[in-house]
């Protein structure tokens, strides 16, 4: 028996408990982990399809979600479907940090540029030592800009991060 609704996610257990289902299928994304997990937790079978490697799906000419729900399970029958790996808990949330702290050295990196920018333009030549040294720092204080300061401020909280996440 082949049963297609649309179903929200905090939905998806119950509608399931009523059939007799113990593998699923469902295609990544950013917003499926929850459910993942949840499912896992209630003895599903869960396999995750890489998009891009379902190439039944991706190459269809008509593309709903009716179409996809109905292609992944056609698929997930014939254990043919290509799927995408979904770390544990803990290894997501080793990824997670060492993501915010790329994206934060990252946000660093555009302050710097930007103090450096703000120099260039008011014609003040960077020092023999380094601008991000303690030295460099009082340097750039006595400078007295507004927007230097500015940047600066935001990069202590930006280092503060920075560390706390290197520590952990």
């Amino acid at each position: 028996m082949i049963s297609q609704k649309r179903v929200p996610n905090k939905g998806v257990v119950e509608y399931l408990s009523s059939y007799d289902v113990t593998r699923v299928a469902m295609e990544v994304s950013t917003r499926i982990a929850p459910l993942y997990r949840e499912l896992e937790l209630e003895g599903y079978d869960v396999v995750v399809s890489h998009p891009k490697k379902t190439r039944y799906i991706a190459e269809a000419r008509i593309k709903t979600d009716r179409v996809d729900s109905k292609a992944l399970a056609d698929l997930l029958r014939l254990n043919a479907l290509p799927t995408s790996y979904m770390p544990d808990e803990r290894t997501a949330a080793l990824r997670e940090g060492v993501r915010r702290r790329a994206f934060l050295v990252r946000q660093r990196v555009k302050l710097k540029a930007k103090i450096r920018d703000v120099l260039a333009y008011r014609g003040i030549e960077e020092t023999n030592f380094g601008l991000f040294t303690r030295k460099g720092v009082d340097f750039l204080r006595s400078l007295g800009l507004e927007s230097v300061d500015c940047y600066l401020r935001v990069m202590v909280a930006l280092n503060q991060e920075i560390a706390r996440l290197s520590r952990s």
